[in-house]
Formats: C-alpha cells, structure tokens, sequence
C-alpha cells in the first residue's frame, strides 16, 4: 500500500494509477450533494469558501449520528455521481482528490485529467470501520444541513483504492 498525506500535491498522486492501494492520512473535508450546491454557488458568485480548495480532499460522505464515546458515528462513502455536475468547477479551483463510490462520468473523469487530480474509492458498506481511521470531527461549513454540513475530519491510514488516476485511467468501464 502507498501512503500519503494531505494537504495534496501533485507530486503526491501524478504516480498512483487505476487500482492502487491507498493508506490516507491527514485533513479530508465531508460534502455531500447540499454542500456541493452551496460550494458551487459560491465559486459562481465569488465567494469565499468555508476551506481551501489547494490540494484538499473532498469526501462524499454524511457522517451519522456521534455516538457516545465515539470520535464520529459511521462514516461510509456515498455515490459519487450526484456530485458530477459540481466537481469540474471545484477542480478548476484546486481540488486535487474525491472520495466516494461508483463510477464518474466522462466529463468529470476529463477533469480529472485536465487537472491532474485523483477520485478514490471507499469500501462502501464499511462506515463503521472507516469511523475508526478518524481521530477528530468538526463540523467545518453548513451547520444547518445537519449531517449533510461539512466536517473536516482527520484521519490516519483511511483505506483507498484509486478509482480514476491523474491520466483519466479508471477501474470502472468507461460509457
């Protein structure tokens, strides 16, 4: 397994290819569809954003419910392609990794190629698992969308697979 840390660079991920076991460690920033929306109409306006889009990593994932004792409750990916419509802008301004599951679209995985950028897959059904790589949770942005706010997380050895590399090669079969 390869091991990198965040903030991204591209020096980080320009070797990694479709496939690739990942061990994550650092800042990741959960976003689902609500936040995306808001994070587009944002850059749209010229706004800024709650976090810095430069080499962050952007994980689709709302997480549940904190149960007592716990650093954060279940924390497992959702599907990815309800965000398409709003990864190329969020590229464009820095984006360097997504993490989800399922395939992506071909525009975004041109984005992804366009940027140089990278989308992991997490193992779905593993929230609970996952929940253990995350040694701290606070909400970050969007606080009123409850578990579809934004919340940076930090987290050490989180499991990836690469799902489409920074040349656009991806382990789905492209449409």
């Amino acid at each position: 397994m390869k091991k990198i840390k965040t903030p991204l660079k591209r020096s980080d991920i320009k070797n990694l290819k479709s496939g690739d076991e990942v061990l994550l460690t650092g800042t990741i920033y959960t976003a689902r569809d609500q936040a995306h929306k808001r994070l587009a109409q944002s850059l749209k306006k010229n706004k800024k954003l709650p976090f810095d889009l430069k080499g962050a990593v952007i994980y689709y994932c709302g997480p549940t419910k904190t149960p007592p004792g716990k650093i954060t409750g279940s924390c497992g990916p959702t599907t990815s392609r309800r965000m398409d419509e709003f990864t190329p802008c969020l590229l464009d301004k820095g984006l360097l990794a997504m993490i989800g599951k399922g395939s992506r679209s071909k525009e975004v995985a041109a984005a992804i190629r366009k940027n140089k950028a990278v989308y992991f897959l997490a193992l779905a059904g593993c929230g609970a698992l996952l929940s253990r790589c995350v040694r701290s949770s606070k909400a970050a942005a969007y606080r009123e969308l409850g578990p579809e706010a934004v919340f940076r997380l930090e987290v050490v050895d989180f499991p990836l697979i690469v799902g489409i590399d920074s040349k656009g090669k991806g382990v789905y079969k492209q449409e």
